[in-house]
This record gives C-alpha cells, sequence and structure tokens, in this order.
C-alpha cells in the first residue's frame, strides 16, 4: 500500500478540490494514485473529491478499458457567491500560467 502523504499544517489558497481539478486538467486519463502523489493527498480524499466535483457538474468520466478518461465541465460556474461570475475554465487558466512558471523556472535552476 502506498506511503501516506506528509499532512500540511496552516491555511493555503487553494482548496484540496481545485487541486485536483488542475491535476485532471494537465491528464484527462489519470490514476487516482497519481493525482493522489500530485496533490499530497491520500487516494481515499482524491475518490471522494472526485465524486464531490462529478455530483457538482464539474467533471464526468467514462470508463476506457481498465482506466477512466474525465472531462471537465468548463463552463461550469464556481460554487462560493463571491465568484459567481468565474468559470472552472477561468480558474484552470490561471492554475496552468503558474504551472507553466514553476516548471520553467525549475528547468532555470535545475
Amino acid at each position: 500500500m502506498g506511503e501516506v502523504p506528509e499532512p500540511h499544517t496552516g491555511w493555503t489558497f487553494l482548496t484540496n478540490h481545485a487541486r485536483v481539478l488542475a491535476a485532471i486538467a494537465s491528464n484527462h486519463r489519470p490514476r487516482v494514485r497519481d493525482i493522489a502523489a500530485y496533490c499530497r493527498l491520500t487516494e481515499r480524499a482524491v475518490q471522494k473529491i472526485i465524486s464531490d466535483l462529478e455530483a457538482g457538474g464539474y467533471l464526468t468520466h467514462n470508463r476506457e478499458g481498465r482506466s477512466n478518461a474525465y472531462k471537465i465541465q468548463p463552463g461550469t460556474i464556481l460554487r462560493h457567491p463571491a465568484e459567481a461570475d468565474l468559470t472552472v475554465a477561468a480558474l484552470l487558466s490561471l492554475l496552468v500560467q503558474h504551472d507553466a512558471r514553476r516548471t520553467e523556472e525549475a528547468r532555470r535552476t535545475g
């Protein structure tokens, strides 16, 4: 069985739901194990989050062989009233920009 990720203490800007959605956006056929490692969550937590995202209309999946292929619903509006005009696509766009900068910085220093 895989290791349980090291817990994080304190607060963060992004929720675990946003992290899982971003991980799926970068690879539409990820394994739950890979998402859990990327997000530093347990596989059980990732399964619950995926279920929440599907129930909320943010995500769908189709079984393809032995794996799932996920489809993000980009036009879905975020849940909090303060973000009532922000779509999933807009949020993911911001996260992709951040990830690209982080990758570029790692290349320069590594």
